[in-house]
This record gives structure tokens, sequence and C-alpha cells, in this order.
């Protein structure tokens, strides 16, 4: 285990201890060993080797034998008794909005609530409302919590499908009766939520192919079986559907396997309109009196012979949604869209002066070892006090540490620059966290809304706008504030708050965390269209959140995004540029 895993079991076991009821002060012990480890440098397996764990703040010897035990074994007897003994329906309550241990354990105590079910039955009956501490506002917000729960319940974030799809991917291109293989459906046109995983092979040896295909170690059970399709259930609950096919059927399977389901009728009607008929076998003529033409049908070696033979440019999986791609593909020409690798850096990042993770010292290692050439830490402000949100003599002295760094990597002719930046609060009013004065310090500002969510969606939409209009503004950060399958986004006028983006020169964060991928990929073509440029984020509060610059580049390509429409796929000097331009065009605007 590494630290960041050591610190999570740590986490953990808090959680677990305040479900019990024990000593705070135990509960707290185990929290401050997590944050500790969390903001150390040096390896824990380093320090266990060394017997060095007894300088960490705060590590008793029971710590230390449990944090060695983690290290050396990787789990952790004390952690999995502990956890055996709370009732399972317990992890899922502590999922709803609303509900800590505490209130949990109240819950158990009082009314003897065990899982979801039981604490449904006892919202809808008012009894939650009656305990103190609980009231009807509360109650309110754990029903709603356990509806949207329930209605998303077969539902799974894009990130949690791609490394399980991966997993299987790599499994089946290592059988030898397999002459080719993709993923299909939701999961190969990227959209940020799916219920299941869509699988298609071609091979002369179907029936191996199916056997090979229940029998993975990751199936928990087979839901259906034949003899060219099945359907399984992994561990974890994702639902993994498998066809197989002749190998000259592959692209015609492939693109209709895909999708969207939109997609694919317009598609049919296009092989109507020039006397053919499209489905998952092949391409054939709506004649039949050629016999042997009709069994062959139109010879296809891959998706992009299709669309030759229906008059268009190939269309990329992630644009399959019938949302204007054939009006383009017409043209006989698809724009080059995003690629990840385009991606220089992250202008919305944390680190550990607020509620990040990693110290200013360790971003730089780490960014430089993925070849970024910029990172901006962007911390939160004063307002969000949740977040530990740094007051104005907090962010001045990081200024001051992130300019004696870049100073530092200057000096050893390190090509990377750490910017200075804030993720400022829009408040209630429209106003931001930080005066006007302090944010012209700064390199970048990502403007963000955390609280007041549930004001009105005219006063939600004039709270963006505003910031919009703001001279030091760069960016709006996580647009509509949506948590997938947890939080529905609020309510906002997007048309509008484009419109002022497009005026003010405004940039607006793709936010490439998979809980949010936010703004929504339907709204970005129309963004693009009017000038706006993108910033696809990482929010990155830990070391491996740097990944997340893929996930926000797949989302980018499936709105419409080329490398040009993205700020962030500029090198360092042009980015600085673009920066200054934005304040210099605000102040035009002012």
């Amino acid at each position: 285990m590494d630290n960041a895993d050591v610190a999570g079991v740590l986490e953990e076991i808090a959680v677990l201890l305040e479900l019990k009821g024990e000593n705070p002060f135990k509960t707290r012990a185990y929290i401050n060993g997590a944050r500790v480890i969390e903001n150390l440098t040096t390896p824990l397996s380093s320090l266990v080797k060394e017997a060095r764990l007894h300088e960490l703040k705060g590590f008793g010897e029971a710590l230390q034998q449990k944090v060695s035990e983690l290290v050396t074994v990787g789990s952790l007897k004390y952690h999995q008794d502990l956890k055996a003994s709370i009732p399972p329906g317990w992890f899922d309550m502590l999922q709803v909005p609303g509900l800590g241990p505490k209130k949990v354990r109240a819950l158990n105590q009082i009314l003897h609530i065990d899982d979801l079910p039981a604490l449904r039955t006892a919202c809808e009956s008012g009894k939650v409302a009656e305990l103190k501490g609980f009231g009807e506002k509360t109650q309110q917000k754990i029903l709603d919590g356990i509806l949207f729960r329930q209605k998303y319940a077969s539902h799974h974030r894009l990130d949690t499908a791609l490394a399980v799809g991966h997993q299987i991917m790599e499994a089946m291109k290592q059988w030898s009766q397999v002459s080719r293989c993709s993923e299909a459906g939701s999961l190969r046109r990227r959209k940020e939520t799916l219920h299941d995983l869509d699988f298609l092979i071609s091979s002369k040896e179907p029936n191996t192919v199916i056997e090979a295909f229940t029998s993975m170690p990751w199936v928990e059970s087979v839901i259906a079986k034949g003899e060219t399709k099945a359907s399984v259930v992994l561990q974890g609950g994702m639902q993994a559907d498998l066809r197989v096919v002749e190998d000259r059927s592959f692209p015609f399977a492939l693109a209709y396997f895909t999708g969207s389901k939109e997609h694919n009728i317009v598609m049919r009607r296009r092989a109507i309109e020039r006397g053919l008929r499209l489905n998952e076998y092949g391409l054939f003529p709506s004649d039949d009196s050629d016999e042997e033409t009709a069994q062959e049908g139109v010879h296809c070696d891959d998706e992009e012979g299709i669309f030759r033979a229906l008059d268009l440019a190939y269309i990329p999986p992630e644009l399959r949604e019938d949302c204007g791609e054939f009006e383009v593909a017409t043209r006989g020409r698809m724009p080059r869209l995003l690629e990840w690798t385009d991606m220089k850096g992250s202008l919305h990042n944390h680190s550990n002066w607020s509620d990040g993770r990693q110290p200013l010292e360790a971003i730089i290692e780490d960014c430089m070892e993925h070849g970024f050439e910029y990172w901006a830490v962007t911390d939160h402000s004063t307002s969000s006090f949740q977040a530990n949100g740094l007051k104005p003599p907090r962010l001045l002295d990081q200024i001051k540490a992130i300019r004696a760094l870049n100073e530092k990597l200057s000096r050893e002719n390190l090509d990377f620059r750490l910017l200075t930046g804030s993720e400022v609060d829009i408040l209630s009013d429209g106003s931001l966290d930080f005066e006007d004065d302090l944010l012209a310090q700064l390199d970048v500002v990502v403007a963000s809304i955390h609280q007041g969510f549930t004001q009105s969606r005219d006063q939600l939409t004039e709270r963006l706008i505003a910031a919009a209009h703001h001279p030091q503004v760069h960016m709006l950060g996580h647009l509509s504030g949506r948590l997938l399958l947890e939080r529905d986004a609020y309510s906002i006028d997007h048309r509008a708050i484009l419109e002022a983006c497009s005026q003010t020169g405004t940039w607006i964060e793709l936010n490439a965390n998979p809980y949010r991928l936010d703004m929504d990929w339907r709204w970005w073509k129309q963004a693009r269209d009017l000038g706006i440029r993108c910033v696809i984020n990482c929010d990155a509060h830990h070391a491996e959140h740097a990944s997340f610059l893929r996930l926000g580049a797949e989302h980018g390509r499936k709105g419409w995004l080329r490398a040009e429409d993205v700020v962030n796929t500029l090198p360092l000097d042009a980015l600085m540029e673009a920066l200054a331009l934005k304040r210099k065009k605000a102040g035009l605007l002012k």
C-alpha cells in the first residue's frame, strides 16, 4: 500500500469507530494520522523499513503497528474486523446526503433502522423528523437522496466503466480465437454515465469465445449464455454483454452496436435513400434480384467504408448522437477532435493549503514526471470554510511560496511553471469572495459556486453572469454544480450564461473530475460556435487526479471540441499571453 491507500484506510477506521460510538479522541487520532500521511513527501515504505514511524507527529505505538501492517501486508486485520462488525446497510446509509456516522448510529439506536428500505419507510411516515437533531428539512433531504440513489441504481460513471472495460478488453485481446474485438455501446460513445458494458468480437470459434467470456475471473454470475452472445454480472454489480460475429460482419455490427439508436435510424434512412439496406450484418441492395450480391452485400473492411458508401465522412464514435454530426459529415470532412496528448497542463487544482492532499513541492515533482508545462494551484477562497479556504493573508503567503519555487526551477533550468491562482467563491449576491486588488495578483482566477444551490434559476444564472462580467475572472468553474449519480445539476439558463461569456471573452471550464464532467457535453458545440474557449481542468486534490485530463479530453471530444478550442493546449508563453489578454479585454469592456 502507498501513502494514499494507507491514509484512506485510517480515514475509514475513523468512520467505523464513530459508527460504533467509540471515544471521539480515538477517532480523531486516526483522522490526524491520515492527514499527517497525506502531507508526507517520503514513502511510508521507507519509514517502515527504517523504523522511523515514531518520528511522525501523533504516531503512538498502536498507530505505528497498524501502519506497518498495512504497508508490509497490504491489509489490516483490525480494520477488517471492525468493518465486519458493522451492518452492511449502514454503509449504504452513509452515502445518503445529510447522513453522517452520528446520525446513522442514532437512527439505529432509536428507530432500529439498519438499511435504506427501512430508512425510506421511516422518512415517509414522518418518524425521522421527530428525532432530535433531524427535523422536517433533514428528513426530506434524506428521502430525496434515497430516491435519487434508487433512480440511478443501475447507472455507472464513465471512469468506473472505462477501468473495467479496459481490463476486459486486454484479456480478450489475448484469446487466440479472436480476430477483432472492440468496446461498443455507450462506453465507446463515452457517455458520462451508462447502464452496462458492450463488447464485440469476430471469431470463427464463437462457442469457445463465449465460454472464455463467461469464465473470466471478474464474472459474478451469468445472466444469459448462447452460441453467439452472452450477458454477465461483474463483481461490483456492472453488467457486461458480448456479441460474437463473423469477421466480414464486424464493421457493420460495430457501427450498429455502438449506436446511438437515434444515429442508427439516420444511417438506415440514408441507406434506403441509396437503394440499400443497413443492419448489423451488412449493407445490402434493397433489390434482391442479384442473389450473389444480396448474400454478400457491399464489402467494407471497416466502419470508414460504411460511411463512404453512404456518402459521409467518417463520424467518430463520440459524436454519434444525431446532434448535428450528419450535417457536417455530408460536407465531406469532420473536424479533427481534441486528443488528450494535446493538453499541456491544468488550470484548476488544489494543494494542502486548502483541501488538497499534496504540498507544492510534491505537485511540481509529479507534474514534471507527467511532462506538463504548467499547473495552476487554485485553492479555495475564504467562504469555503469546509474546504479550509484561504484568507487573504494566507493567499499572499502562498503567492510568495509559489514565486520562490518558480525562481528555483528557473535557476535549475527546468521547463515547468507553477501558476498562482484561486478558485474564488461566487457569493449569493454575485460578488466574489476576494477583493479585486488581491485577484489581480494571481495568474489564474476560477469563479465557482459552492453555496446557495437552492436559489432560483434566475438568481443562480445572475450570479454566474455577474462573475463572467468581472474583469479579474478568467473562467467559470463546474458550471452546473452536478455530481454524477449523487446530485442533480442546479437549474440555470445555459444560453444566457453562454451569451455573457461570449460577450466578455470569459472561458468556461470542463471540469474533468469523473463526478462532474461539467459543463455537460451537450452544450459545448454551441459554446464553441459562439467563440467561447474551454479550459479542461483536473480539479485535482490528489496526485492521481492528474489522470483526469484524459477523461476530460474524452468528454471534450464528445462536445465537438478541437485542440484550438481548448486554452490549456497552449504552450506556456502563449497561455500567459492569453491570460493577460482575457483581463485586458475585460478591462476594455468595463
